[in-house]
C-alpha cells in the first residue's frame, strides 16, 4: 500500500488516510509518501518512497533503534510548529484563542533528570532506555539528550546494578544532577540485608554521588544533594518534581515573571520545591501550597536559609480535596499555578470565584490546560497570550505558560 501522509499525531506517528479510516505510520513525517503493509490501522514495513524537506539525518547514533526520543528525524522548526499547533488545537476544542509566542526549546544534552531501564547480565549489566514499543534494552553511550554529567554517572550506575540487580527482571534507576553528585532513586532491586547496603554505600562513596535511595529507603548519603532556585539551596526529598532541563526551568520562571508583573502578595498553587514561590519571594510576599509535606520541608527550609526574600508561608494541603477557597485570595494581587498532568479543576473554580488580577498558569498536559482555561474564561478572564516551552526536546511532551487578566 501507498500513503502520504496528512498530519501528525499527538504522539508524533504520521497520519494518513485510508480507505477504511487513519491509517498511522510511525517515524513519517506530513507531505511523505510512504509503501508498507496494512495491519489494522497501522502501516508497518515502511519505506519511504518522496520524503519531507523537514526530515533530517538524526544527531544520535541511536536514534533508530531507542524509543527515548521519537522526533530526531524532524527538523527543529517542523517540531516546533507540530508542538505549537498541538497546544492550538487544544484551545481551539474549548473555543478558546490567544496570540501565541515563539516557543522556547532546551538544546541538547541538558536533560537533568532521567529514569533509565537496567538489568544485571551475566557478564555485568546493561542500562539504558527501551527500543521504541518494547521491552528490549538499548545501551546510548552516545545519548544527545541526557547531560554529560549523568553520563559520566555510568559506570557507578552499572556497579549498582551488578550487586543488586535481578537477571529475571529489571531495574529503574532516576539519576538526578545535584551539586553534591549524582542523586539516585533505584527502584525494583533486590531485598536490602547488611552485606547488599555496605556494598552499596561502598559504590556510593566510590563513584562521589549524593545519595543513594533505593526502593524508598536511604542507603547513602555521601553528600546533600543541593538544587539552586533563584537565590535559594533546596534539598529536595529523594524523587521529588524537578523540571527537566535547567534551561526549561529558567523559560517557565522568566515567563511567569513577566506574566505576573509586579506583585505584592502572591500565591503558589502547586508549588513543589519552590521552583517559582523562591525566586518569586524576592520582589513579593508568597504563599506557597503544596500537597506533598516534604517538598514543604524542603521549601520552607530553604526560604529561612536565604538572605533577601520576603516572607514565604509554605502549606501543606491537598488542593484536590481542599482547594483555597476564593475568600482564601483577598489581598493576593496575582497567582501562579502549576499543577499535575490532570490539570486542577477543582482548584480552578474557586479561583474564577476570587477576584485575582493576574493568574499565570503552568501546564505540562494542553487538554487539562485548555479545559482549565475554559472555567477561567467563562468566569470574566482573558487568556493574555501563551507561551510553549520545549524541555522535553525530541519527544511528544510539551510544557506551556497562559497569562490570564480580570
Amino acid at each position: 500500500m501507498i500513503l502520504t501522509i496528512d498530519r501528525l499525531g499527538h504522539l508524533g506517528d504520521g497520519i494518513a488516510q485510508g480507505e477504511n479510516g487513519p491509517v498511522f505510520v510511525a517515524g513519517m513525517l506530513p507531505g511523505e509518501v510512504v509503501e508498507g503493509d496494512l495491519e489494522g490501522d497501522r502501516l508497518v514495513n515502511t519505506r519511504i518512497v518522496t520524503p519531507s524537506a523537514a526530515r533530517i539525518k538524526p544527531p544520535c547514533s541511536h536514534a533508530r533503534t531507542c524509543g527515548g526520543c521519537l522526533m530526531q528525524h524532524a527538523s527543529d522548526a517542523m517540531v516546533a510548529d507540530w508542538k505549537t499547533a498541538h497546544v492550538e488545537g487544544a484551545l481551539a476544542g474549548q473555543g478558546l484563542h490567544a496570540p501565541f509566542r515563539p516557543i522556547l526549546t532546551s538544546p541538547p544534552r541538558s536533560r537533568r533528570r532521567a529514569t533509565f531501564a537496567a538489568r544485571r547480565t551475566k557478564g555485568g549489566s546493561m542500562i539504558g532506555f527501551h527500543a521504541r514499543g518494547s521491552d528490549a534494552l538499548v545501551q546510548i553511550p552516545n545519548c544527545q539528550l541526557v547531560h554529560p554529567d549523568l553520563m559520566a554517572a555510568m559506570p557507578g550506575l552499572e556497579e549498582l546494578v551488578r550487586l543488586g540487580g535481578s537477571r529475571s527482571q529489571e531495574v529503574a534507576l532516576m539519576v538526578t544532577r545535584a551539586l553534591g553528585g549524582p542523586d539516585v532513586v533505584v527502584t525494583g532491586g533486590k531485598p536490602l540485608d547488611g552485606a547488599l547496603r555496605l556494598e552499596l554505600a561502598r559504590v556510593v562513596e566510590a563513584h562521589a554521588m549524593a545519595r543513594l535511595t533505593w526502593d524508598g529507603e536511604t542507603v547513602a548519603l555521601r553528600a546533600t544533594p543541593i538544587q539552586t532556585i533563584g537565590k535559594a539551596r533546596v534539598a529536595p526529598p529523594a524523587g521529588a518534581f524537578l523540571q527537566a532541563t535547567e534551561h526549561g526551568e529558567k523559560a517557565l520562571l522568566e515567563t511567569v515573571r513577566e506574566a505576573l508583573g509586579a506583585q505584592k502578595k502572591i500565591v503558589d498553587l502547586f508549588a513543589g520545591i519552590g521552583t517559582f514561590a523562591l525566586p518569586l519571594a524576592e520582589m513579593a510576599e508568597v504563599h506557597a501550597v503544596e500537597g506533598d509535606p516534604a517538598m514543604v520541608a524542603a521549601l520552607d527550609k530553604a526560604s529561612r536559609n536565604t538572605e533577601g526574600l520576603k516572607p514565604i508561608k509554605a502549606e501543606a494541603r491537598d488542593l484536590f480535596r481542599r482547594p483555597l477557597e476564593p475568600d482564601e485570595f483577598k489581598y493576593v494581587t496575582g497567582v501562579v499555578i502549576d499543577p499535575p498532568r490532570a490539570g486542577a479543576e477543582a482548584q480552578m473554580r474557586c479561583l474564577a470565584e476570587s477576584k485575582v488580577p493576574v493568574i499565570a498558569m503552568v501546564s505540562c498536559n494542553p487538554v487539562t490546560f485548555a479545559r482549565d482555561a475554559k472555567i477561567l474564561v467563562q468566569a470574566g478572564y482573558l487568556l493574555e497570550w501563551v507561551q510553549v516551552v520545549d524541555q522535553f526536546r525530541w519527544s511528544a511532551h510539551v510544557e506551556l505558560v497562559g497569562r490570564f487578566v480580570r
